[in-house]
Parts: C-alpha cells; structure tokens; sequence
C-alpha cells in the first residue's frame, strides 16, 4: 500500500493512506513545530477531515495499540551485567530537549543507562550519534538498569 506525502506550506506534512473499504483516508499531520496530529477524512473531501492532537506519551501508546513492534523487548539475563532492561520515553512539546541534541542530555554520564534508538514518526534511527536533535513526539529507547531507567526518564521530562 502506498502512502502519500503532501507538504503542507507554513504548517508541515501530511501522511495518509487509503482505507480499502471505508472511502476514508487515515494518516497524521507532522507540524513543523514537531507535534502531531492523527487524520482521518473523506477520500477527496480534505474540508471534511478531523484532526486529533497527540501527544508524544500518545503516539507511542497508539502505536503499540495498532501493533507497531517493540524496538527492544528485554535482553538475556545471560549477559552477567545485572538486570537489564529497555524503556521508550517521550519527547512532549514543551521538553527540555525538544530541538536539542543527545550530547545534551549527558544520558550516560548523569543516569548510567543509554539511548539505543529512536523512533520519529515510525522510522526507527538506531544508535543514534550524539548530534541526533530530538523533537516533540520522539519515543527515546533506552536501555539500563530499573535505577537508571528511572533517571533517564527523570532527566528526559525535567532536564
């Protein structure tokens, strides 16, 4: 199935489909300012479409509903490093990372845990460089320990 891109001037992008039997299209609207959308409209009737607001917490749980496979589950206990396990965390609007990149965030120095991937719209960008800029609506994965996973996801929401 394809998926059209349409530039949105001055507003961003959208990204929809065809729904084969419902005479809908359904996609999202990615602003330039990093916050989405979910679309749905009639297929050739843009006037009649209705947009929901998401959040980056929102995106990830929508994801996960529709079946979007995990990017990390658990790794082996027989790795001999202790418990390890992976956590994804939002970059809302309003973040204290959001346009900044991942040098920024210091991860490993200040929570001992590290930033395995990042998934952007459904596109999944492993082990991201320090110059990955992170905008509202990623979803972070991390990986490390449940007390480092707690400060990842601390310094992720505070700063």
């Amino acid at each position: 199935m394809n998926i059209d891109v349409t530039p949105l001037p001055g507003i961003g992008v959208c990204k929809d489909f065809p729904l084969a039997q419902a005479r809908r299209r359904i996609g999202v609207v990615e602003h330039r300012d990093g916050s989405v959308d979910l679309v749905v409209s009639r297929a050739g009737d843009y006037d009649t479409t209705t947009s929901i607001p998401l959040s980056g917490t929102e995106i990830g749980v929508l994801a996960g509903l529709l079946g979007a496979p995990q990017v990390v589950e658990k790794t082996p206990e027989s790795l001999g490093v202790g418990e390890l396990t992976t956590r994804q965390f939002a970059i809302d609007r309003g973040s204290p990372f959001d346009g900044r990149q991942l040098r920024d965030t210091a991860m490993r120095t200040r929570t001992k845990a590290s930033v395995v991937a990042v998934v952007r719209a459904g596109d999944v960008t492993p082990s991201p460089g320090t110059d990955f800029t992170f905008i509202a609506g990623d979803l972070v994965v991390v990986v490390g320990t449940d007390e480092g996973l707690e400060a990842a996801g601390r310094l992720l929401d505070q700063g």
